[in-house]
């Protein structure tokens, strides 16, 4: 048989043809993706979206794109953990050449250890993804023998022999110790490990759909559904009737209380949450987005929620607006460790010059958001990060340069739930490791830095 006219099920092995392990497909895209975010540094959105466009998940069934995506998800939320198993098993680290070898590794060690997949499945697949492609097949047997040992050794023993902190890179884990302190990083770490429940806003009537959801209703007023499974076939998406968005990223929208009938602009809108709503409680927005494909992303939002806002794609730093707005509300470009628990991709994507080159530019945008605010007028500053430079910093070097602006406290009765988030001067300091009371797969919301300004 000639190979152009082989079966598509089935590929070349070691100089053999034989049939394709099933489940071999999802789990060797779950192996391309993690190569590119670990070595080429590419966003999991991003290469997700084009994958399910033009890729290997564009022709895969529900079910295995979902595996796909459980893997890589497992393999980067455990990734220091995973490494430092792997590294008792392997005198040296595999050649940078060959990237998908190690993560062939890496994601067995996921599955065995975290997902209990059946020992005999992970190998024979692991060992098929090494045959695959050209690179990989010198470690063919390499990749065979070490999960075999794994699957002799005793996991707990492995996974505290020379455990490394939480499960975050150490760059990061040092920063947030010196920020919050030994303990809180380590909370803040152990919130990042679980898998993060699904939070949503809703039009009306929160009750209602908390019973039609089987949801819990959050103090601050988000529903919250646990292991709910892929969110546009639950009642009510279709309809338009609620959104996803984090129980943290609800806040910032709120805290400008009654703005029925005023004008406010939701700088760097998309993908939309705030922008809904503001809508939802009456405003006149305007969301500003500078990017086409985001800004179409949140047309297709409002479009399914039944709302309508003045769009806007232009650079937010130099938007000019015909008339000065009431209320502004900046979520500005910023780090995102804060969403470390629903995108754990972030710790080995960002370095510490993301954070200097996004101070900047958030820096940038306060200032002009201030210039255009009405006098008397609200402004909302949030970002959804953890580090101090991008949010207290910011807040306090404007505050120290600008005498026509002032911080308005945030009370303790704007944010039920979260009254230790509140800070010494009335700003909001959200951590991942915030409701770790709640039941298992309840826990937790996403880090933010809140703060509410006033122009004089």
């Amino acid at each position: 048989m000639t190979e152009n006219k082989r079966s598509p099920k089935k590929r070349r092995y070691s100089g053999q043809t034989r049939k394709a392990p099933k489940g071999l497909a999802p789990r060797r895209e779950a192996v391309r993706l993690l190569d590119a975010i670990l070595s080429n540094k590419k966003p999991f959105d991003e290469i997700w979206q084009l994958s399910l466009a033009n890729g290997e998940l564009k022709t895969m069934i529900e079910p295995d794109r979902a595996l796909t995506r459980l893997i890589v998800m497992t393999t980067l939320r455990h990734l220091r953990h995973i490494d430092n198993i792997l590294a008792t098993f392997l005198k040296n680290p595999l050649p940078k050449s060959a990237p998908g070898a190690t993560n062939i590794l890496r994601s067995g060690v996921a599955q065995l250890l975290f997902l209990k997949s059946p020992a005999h499945a992970v190998l024979n697949i692991a060992t098929s993804l090494a045959a695959l492609d050209r690179p990989n097949r010198p470690f063919k047997g390499l990749i065979n023998g070490v999960l075999r040992n794994y699957t002799r050794a005793d996991p707990e023993k492995l996974l505290g022999k020379n455990a490394p902190p939480g499960n975050t890179p150490e760059w990061l884990h040092n920063r947030w110790k010196h920020q919050y302190g030994r303990e809180a990083a380590r909370k803040i770490a152990r919130a990042h490990q679980h898998e993060p429940a699904l939070d949503i806003s809703v039009k009306a009537d929160a009750k209602k759909w908390a019973q039609t959801l089987n949801a819990t209703l959050l103090p601050t007023g988000s529903l919250r559904l646990s292991n709910a499974g892929n969110p546009v076939k639950l009642s009510g998406f279709d309809e338009g009737e609620w959104w996803v968005q984090d129980a943290a990223a609800a806040l910032p929208a709120q805290l400008f209380g009654d703005v029925a009938d005023k004008n406010v602009i939701d700088l760097c809108a998309a993908p939309g949450g705030k922008t809904a709503q503001l809508v939802a409680a009456g405003a006149k927005v305007t969301a500003v987005e500078r990017s086409p494909q985001r800004m179409k992303r949140l047309a297709q939002n409002l479009k399914r929620l039944g709302f309508d806002a003045n769009l806007v794609t232009e650079d937010a730093g130099k938007y000019q607006p015909s008339q000065s707005p009431d209320a502004i509300l900046l979520d500005a470009p910023c780090t995102a460790t804060g969403t470390i628990r629903r995108n754990p991709d972030v710790p080995y994507l960002k370095t510490h010059k993301n954070i200097t080159d996004l101070v900047k530019v958030q820096k940038r945008l306060i200032d002009h958001a201030t210039d255009i605010l009405k006098p008397g007028g609200t402004l909302i500053y949030c970002v959804c990060s953890l580090e101090h430079e991008e949010g207290e910093d910011q807040i306090s070097n404007l505050l120290e340069k600008d005498k026509r602006i002032s911080l308005q406290p945030i009370s303790k009765s704007e944010v039920p739930g979260l009254s230790m988030a509140i800070g010494s001067r009335g700003d909001l300091r959200i951590l991942p490791s915030f409701w770790s009371d709640f039941e298992p797969g309840m826990q937790g919301l996403d880090g933010f830095y809140i703060a509410r300004l006033i122009k004089s």
